[in-house]
Formats: structure tokens, sequence, C-alpha cells
């Protein structure tokens, strides 16, 4: 095992490698290519980060010294068949294919536990919030899969009522899809979302299958097919209204139609959208449930500046995503994918306005959680941001940004 295969065994990208070990990203990439290796006041900082000892660490540098370098060719360098996380990808998606077969032709011959559907819901739940809380969303991959064969086990051998177990199994498919898209797999996501919302519709569950439809309309927006995006986001408010009333599915799903509207350039359509999201407000209770329902409107300041800023109207944009930082939950140290979407979205407004020090404030800022985090979604945000900064002529700095978002986006490629 070479440092690199270490490094994604734990679930770490090269940023959150290099951010852990205190050194740039480059100076891992030399060590993970054999041109220099960790100095030794490095290395006991190295072996924590690895979860190895001194000794065992020492050993895995000098068997690299010896051990010959494999020749890979162009087409071959990702997604080898050997690769370690393309080993894993084919197991999620194998196990995920097996569950949608099983949820579809329930076994119904084994005698039902009554408790085992709720152990599943109680542990999609644990993984839920594991999922929000990580840093660097890979290392989630190992307890989702673990789970995923659990569910296997339990589908196939009848060991709950078949309507828990679908529910299960549609709420567990639609985290598998949150990785796949965080890693900016869109293939795999889209997958996923499909299996989610069958696996829903079979459990009667409304707003889970809504939920499904959501996230898979989140895909198309990032391929940029708006209008087959709202078009789901509309079918997935139809389901919604048939679900739990003092839930906010129908919400949330009227919010990211607001976006798709807001790609499309209808200014009416979007207001509208946004208002009935905000009707989040009215209800009471618990209205999400912290898994597959996150939505509460806590993030429609930032997300109404964001659709402002795609109809081009700056003044408001600016205005409600300034308000949207001095949110708790958007503080420095907090939710670093959506703080890193605001500053993204206030480096745009800058851009347009031809205001470099606008820009280069909140990019680099939004630059440096990308890379603590590793979070693909903040990677993406940059990278679109880049076509505007096009604008900005030859300006040192703004080259200089470019060029670091540019490192992170083919990092995050590498890592894919």
């Amino acid at each position: 095992m070479s440092i690199a295969d270490r490094r994604r065994a734990r679930g770490l990208t090269q940023e959150g490698f290099a951010f852990a070990v205190g050194v740039d990203r480059r100076t891992v990439g030399r060590w993970e290519t054999g041109k220099s290796k960790p100095q030794p006041p490095q290395r006991p900082k190295v072996a924590e980060v690895l979860q190895m000892d001194l000794d065992e660490l020492d050993a895995l540098l000098t068997s690299a010294e010896v051990q010959p370098k494999p020749v890979r060719s162009a087409s071959s360098a990702h997604h080898s068949p050997g690769d370690p996380d393309e080993m894993i990808r084919r197991e999620f998606l194998r196990l995920m294919a097996v569950s949608g077969a099983l949820a579809a032709i329930p076994a119904g011959e084994a005698e039902a536990l009554e408790d085992s559907g709720d152990d599943f819901g109680r542990m999609n739940g644990h993984l839920w919030q594991v999922y929000q809380l990580a840093r660097a969303k890979h290392s989630v991959y190992p307890v989702v899969q673990s789970q995923l064969t659990a569910l296997n086990d339990a589908l196939r051998d009848g060991r709950a009522q078949t309507g828990t177990l679908c529910f299960a199994a549609g709420d567990l498919f639609q985290l598998a899809g949150e990785l796949a898209f965080d890693a900016n797999r869109y293939h795999e996501a889209a997958a996923s979302y499909s299996l989610a919302a069958s696996a829903s519709k079979e459990a009667g569950a409304y707003d889970l299958w809504a939920c499904a439809l959501i996230r898979s309309a989140y895909v198309d927006l990032s391929e940029r097919r708006y209008k087959r995006a709202a078009d789901t986001l509309g079918a997935a408010r139809r389901v919604a209204l048939r679900g739990d009333s003092s839930l906010a599915t129908k919400h949330w799903a009227a919010a990211v139609q607001a976006e798709a509207f807001a790609w499309l350039g209808d200014f009416d359509a979007c207001e509208e959208a946004l208002d009935e999201a905000e009707k989040v407000a009215s209800l009471s209770g618990q209205v999400s449930n912290g898994g597959w329902l996150r939505f509460d409107g806590s993030r429609l300041a930032e997300e109404r500046g964001a659709r402002y800023l795609q109809l081009n109207r700056l003044g408001l944009a600016e205005t409600s995503l300034k308000d949207a930082l001095t949110v708790a939950p958007l503080a420095a140290g907090h939710s670093f994918r959506r703080r890193g979407a605001v500053l993204v979205d206030l480096a745009a407004i800058g851009a347009k306005r031809k205001d470099l020090e606008q820009v280069m404030q909140y990019g680099l800022e939004a630059l440096r959680l990308a890379r603590a985090s590793g979070s693909g979604y903040v990677a993406r945000r940059l990278h679109s941001l880049t076509s505007e900064l096009g604008t900005l002529g030859r300006d040192r700095c703004i080259t200089e940004l470019k060029a670091e978002i540019g490192s992170l986006t083919a990092s995050r490629e590498g890592m894919a």
C-alpha cells in the first residue's frame, strides 16, 4: 500500500490530507508520485493522520522506494478496474441494484420482525448525521456500504415488513446519491435517486418520493438541463401535496424550482416559487427530519440572493447574500458548503461589476474552504466562477486565482 492508497482508504482528498498535515497539496502530490518523501519532523503528523505508527510509515516509505512504478496509459489513468476507489464504487452500485430488485420483488416468505425495519430507520438517520458533519464526504462510503449490505440481507430474507424496508431503501439510496453527487459522479447520482424514487413509491411514502425527485432535479441543474429540472420539480411539488402537510417537502421543491426558473430567465415564475418556499415559516412543529428532508427555510436568504444573481439583479442579490453571511450557520468555521456557495456568489457579483477587490476577498476565502473540506459542491461553484473571471483581463491576482481554481478542479477529477 502506498501513501496515496492509505490516504484514499482514510477517505481523504489530497487537499484534506495536506490541510491536516500542514503542508501544500503539491507537496502531497510529490510524496505520492515518489518524487520526495515526508521529512523526519513531518512524519509523526503524517502517521497520525494516516492512522499508522512511525514504524509502519517508515516501512511503507521504504517499500515504495524498491517497488517498480507501473506504467499507465492516459486512457487508464482514471477508473482502472484494479483501482481501489473504482472497485468500491462498483460494489456500491451492485449493492444498490440488488437492493432495488429485492425491494420491488420481496421474499414474502420468512416471518417478519417488527423491530428490524425500525432499526434500519434509526441507523439511516445516524448516517445522515455523519454525512452532514463529515468534511470529507468520501469517508462516509464504508459505513453506507455496510448498511446497504445489511439491507440486502434483510430484503432477501424477508426479516421485516416490506413497506418498512422499502422506505429504508428509498432513504438509503438518497444518501448514496448524495455521496455520488458530491464527488461529481452525476450518472451514479441519477441512478441512485431513480432507485430511491422507485422504492419510495413502492412504500407509498409520498414525501420521501418527492425528495428523491428533488435530488434528481439537482443533477439536471448541474448539467444545465433547466427545463427538464423545472418539470421534474413540478412533479415533485404535486407528489408532495399528497404527503404530510406538516412537513416542508413541497416548500423545498418550490425553492429548488425557483433556481430552475431563474436559469430560464423567468423572473415572475422564480418569484412565485420563492414566495411558496417562504410559506415554510407558517408551518409549526418539526418541518424536517435532518436526514432525507433537511429543508426548513433557514437558507432562503442565501438562495434568494443566488436566484437574483442568476437573474442579474445585482443590488438585490448582494443585499440578500450579505444578510445570509450574518446568519449563525454560515459563520466562519461552520457550514463550509453553504458559506462557500455564498462567497462564490459574492465574488461573481464583484466580477460582474469589475470590482477586483471584491472578487479576491470572497474568491480566496471560498477557495480555502473548498480545499479544507474537500467539497465537490464548492469546487464546482468555483469552477463556474472562472467564466466570470475571464472578463477581467490579465490582472495578475485574477490570473493566479483562476490557476488555483483550475488546480483544485483537476485534483477533484483525479479523485473521481
